[in-house]
């Protein structure tokens, strides 16, 4: 019996969103008890010796061996969860990041939403973006960059979503912030006017952020009939 189970891990929109008691009840739930034994101290262990001590700290150390534990498909929850646990702060959240592999970076940034209060967790969502990996990108354009990133990143980590093929459906809060941007509406023309010129098919996504830029004209009243 493997500890991944049949089912699939929560999506990118869960991990960041849900609360640590919601995504530990669905993660336990999807474990088998070996798994789910480690996974019990793996947190204990963190939250019993939370922040930093010494050059790496032992919920570090769990968080490297989330995968082999949990499995791949449940290893990016595990791996939320323990930050959490362990009241990873900023310092410690850049450290993991930027020591880390791909998987322990995803993790990280799926955590900020909860764990970072302000912007000092943007460097990491940038360094993210400036990557071609897709699932650093789609773990980067969560609720955490929809709350902090400025308009002009914004806007360049949605056409990075664009350019490398991540469903836009990734990008938190993309109606709101997506409404009436007339510069993002004119970048997206850009975009597309240079696919259409090199031969290329223009994505589907594209069209439907640019929707969202220009919504329909609420229809005026009709004129009352003074006749």
């Amino acid at each position: 019996m493997t500890p991944t189970g049949a089912a699939i891990d929560p999506g990118a929109a869960t991990l960041a969103t849900a609360t640590p008691a919601e995504l530990r009840d669905h993660l336990v739930a999807l474990l088998d008890e070996p798994a789910r034994g480690w996974l019990r101290r793996a947190l204990d262990e963190a939250a019993a010796h939370p922040g930093t001590h010494g050059p790496i700290s032992v919920w570090e150390l769990r968080i490297a061996e989330a995968g082999r534990r949990c499995g791949p498909v449940h290893a990016d929850a595990a791996r939320v969860l323990i930050l959490h646990a362990a009241r990873a702060d900023a310092d410690a959240l850049a450290r993991v990041y930027y020591q880390g592999t791909g998987a322990e970076r995803r993790a990280v940034l799926y955590a900020l939403p909860h764990l970072v209060p302000g912007r000092e967790g943007l460097p990491l969502v940038e360094d993210a973006l400036r990557t071609n990996d897709t699932r650093l990108v789609t773990a980067a354009v969560g609720p955490y960059a929809a709350r902090y990133l400025d308009a002009h990143a914004w806007r360049h980590a949605v056409l990075k979503c664009l350019f490398t093929g991540v469903p836009v459906d990734a990008v938190a809060d993309l109606d709101r912030r997506a409404h009436r941007d007339t510069e993002l509406a004119r970048m997206l023309t850009d975009y597309a006017a240079e696919r259409t010129a090199a031969g290329r098919a223009v994505p589907a996504d594209l069209h439907r952020v640019l929707a969202l830029t220009d919504p329909p004209a609420t229809p005026s009243a009709p004129a009352a009939d003074h006749g």
